[in-house]
């Protein structure tokens, strides 16, 4: 005999039936999953937020940690140190300090001397800053050509910017020798007579904003050169084909293109310029009659040759917020007419 094995008849199952409310009759439950308990789960994420985040800071201090060590060891402390020198009454060398509170301060501002040295600052500045950007801006626009000494050319123009300005100074003291220097042969070479360079107190400042001019202008120029090569081509080409002539290009694409660059260069040259020291140091020294001496030089002569720390300091911290204000102003202002592209 052959036995024959019944197929389950319709809704029904093998094993057992699935038991429970709500549970269909002759249907095996399915096999029960490890769920992971919510709260494991949550403890799970917050500890691998935390090493996580151990982990970043760990990055951040082997990263930044050095640079901030020295930015407050080079730049804050002495900031701090010299505001609270600026309140002393303390010559170098000398073991006795006294507190005067702002009386350096008052000092400053009522000397005699003092309108004339913000007025040397003020003028070197804007003719340093200005007449820097117009050359730079001019060479930049000479080196993009395609000129077959262009790379020569580059080098030759940038390479015043590296050069110390110690270096840069007394080399341009035989340019300017009014005996035997090369300005006074070619001016006697056409029949004018040589300045007095070094005893005509607005001499000696034209003479000191033009090396710092020779000296930064191949620096600006390489920047703004940068900035012509990152001018698309088929920008210019557009335009040509619409007609526009060069001085129309220039002042109507060119220029504005190169807002960003010329906002970049007069912060870094204005605040390059009203710390200059080194040329004016080699080459006149602040005189003729105070005819050099800016707020910087001001700082220099008071706090190393005169002795006068306290003093010096009181000039270095009211530089110091001239230079904040001046780059607030920059920010706020000539900033919002820049058009990043």
């Amino acid at each position: 005999m052959t036995s024959t094995a019944t197929r389950p008849a319709a809704g029904e199952t093998s094993g057992q039936a699935e038991t429970g409310p709500g549970a269909r009759p002759g249907t095996v439950p399915p096999a029960k999953r490890n769920v992971p308990d919510p709260a494991e789960r949550a403890r799970a994420r917050k500890l691998q937020s935390r090493r996580t985040q151990a982990r970043n800071w760990l990055l951040f201090v082997l990263l930044a940690g050095p640079n901030i060590a020295l930015l407050i060891a080079f730049t804050y402390k002495p900031l701090l140190q010299s505001f609270y020198y600026s309140t002393l009454q303390w010559n170098i060398g000398s073991q006795r300090a006294i507190n005067v509170g702002f009386r350096n301060y008052t000092d400053w501002l009522t000397d005699s001397t003092t309108p004339q040295v913000i007025g040397v600052t003020v003028v070197f500045t804007l003719a340093t800053v200005g007449g820097g950007m117009v050359i730079g801006l001019g060479l930049a626009l000479l080196l993009n050509q395609k000129l077959k000494l262009r790379g020569p050319a580059r080098t030759i123009i940038v390479a015043p910017y590296v050069l110390s300005g110690v270096a840069v100074g007394l080399l341009w003291l035989f340019v300017f020798d009014p005996n035997f220097g090369i300005v006074a042969a070619v001016l006697g070479a056409i029949g004018l007579p040589s300045p007095a360079w070094y005893n005509d107190p607005q001499w000696a400042l034209v003479m000191v904003i033009i090396v710092q001019l020779w000296k930064n202008v191949g620096y600006i120029a390489l920047i703004y050169l940068a900035g012509l090569q990152a001018i698309q081509a088929d920008v210019l080409e557009a335009a040509a084909l619409d007609g526009a002539g060069p001085v129309r290009t220039f002042r109507r694409i060119i220029l504005p293109l190169l807002g960003p660059t010329s906002f970049f260069l007069s912060v870094t040259t204005l605040l390059s310029s009203l710390q200059s020291f080194d040329i004016i140091q080699a080459m006149t020294k602040g005189g003729p009659l105070e005819g050099t001496t800016t707020m910087m030089y001001e700082i220099y002569r008071e706090g190393f040759v005169a002795g006068r720390a306290g003093y010096s300091s009181a000039v270095a911290t009211i530089l110091f917020v001239v230079l904040i204000i001046v780059t607030l102003v920059q920010l706020r202002f000539v900033e919002r007419k820049v058009h990043y592209s």
